[in-house]
């Protein structure tokens, strides 16, 4: 009896020793979570980054998918900050006419590189072409979007082989091309443009879910290794952005312009291996991560996306 007893007062304490430590663990994990925070807010109104920090990276900036959106938005704040710009996307007469532009705006110079992302034999070319330029930063942005709407798998329009080169290809082959010279030179700045659908599996979105998702596990993977050689790869998890791939969603609190999402962007290059890239989607994904799985994966929600946000992004879209 008395045995029995000692055992059982025993195990209580283990069991309360237990649950101290787990509570302990979790108020850790949101503490980090709400420094993190606390850096994008802080960040958000307060530019902190020296102005000479991105152009001390290397005298060029490549930037793939920069004939439309995010990537040109990226291309001309780059040269601003007063780098030379290389551009790599799919049609010339865009190309050709953003280069114009930014050395006309800005004083920088810009190379071209025209190739569809969407093939897999487009990497020597592309090779031969940066060689004996000094890479400081190198923002991995193309990518496509299979469908604008919400839609099942076996619904999606598109090669899903294009989409593969596309999303996930390029990300692999153009670090590979890039990262050893900054290696070698002990500094550069990776940029790799995900999606906040990345996060956690999106279903109706399930083909440009989970190609997002390797970007970020792959950047994050990346960071680990290469942090310690004075090398940044940061991964962003954006959610609403205004671009041609969204069919120019009308700008709101969250709808962020493509400018407006890049100057901000900017801000947390040093903030750690992944970030949102804006405070509105920082606070809309800390949102989103209160939802519980099963109600994401319920099949009420698959009829809210089909129904009342399909019709939200048809109200709210204007393809020019």
């Amino acid at each position: 009896m008395g045995n029995s007893i000692r055992c059982g007062a025993i195990m209580s304490e283990v069991l309360e020793q237990l649950l101290i430590f787990v509570g302990l663990l979790v108020c850790l994990v949101y503490l980090v979570k709400c420094v993190s925070f606390s850096k994008c807010i802080f960040l958000h109104f307060w530019n902190v980054l020296p102005r000479s920090f991105l152009k001390s990276m290397g005298q060029w900036a490549v930037i793939t998918g920069a004939g439309d959106g995010i990537g040109k938005a990226y291309a001309f704040e780059l040269a601003r900050q007063g780098l030379n710009v290389v551009l790599i996307s799919r049609t010339l007469e865009k190309l050709q006419a953003i280069a114009v532009e930014i050395e006309v705006t800005t004083g920088s110079s810009v190379k071209i590189i025209q190739v569809d992302f969407t093939k897999d034999d487009i990497y020597e070319y592309i090779k031969e072409e940066l060689k004996g330029l000094e890479i400081g930063i190198l923002v991995n942005n193309v990518g496509m979007l299979p469908s604008f709407l919400p839609s099942h798998f076996l619904n999606t329009p598109g090669d899903i082989q294009s989409l593969i080169h596309c999303n996930i290809t390029s990300v692999v082959k153009m670090t590979q091309l890039i990262l050893k010279d900054m290696e070698s030179r002990r500094r550069g700045l990776i940029l790799n443009i995900s999606s906040g659908v990345a996060l956690f599996p999106w279903p109706l979105y399930s083909m440009y879910s989970s190609s997002k998702a390797f970007v970020y596990t792959f950047s994050k993977a990346l960071q680990a290794e290469y942090k310690a050689k004075g090398i940044i790869i940061q991964v962003l998890t954006p959610y609403a952005v205004s671009t041609r791939m969204t069919d120019y969603l009308n700008t709101n609190l969250i709808t962020k312009t493509a400018d407006e999402f890049v100057k901000e962007s900017l801000n947390y290059v040093m903030i750690g291996d992944e970030t949102c890239g804006c405070l509105a989607h920082e606070i809309l994904a800390g949102f989103l991560s209160l939802i519980p799985s099963w109600a994401i994966y319920s099949s009420m929600f698959e009829t809210l996306l089909l129904t009342h946000y399909t019709n939200y992004l048809k109200q709210n879209s204007h393809t020019s």
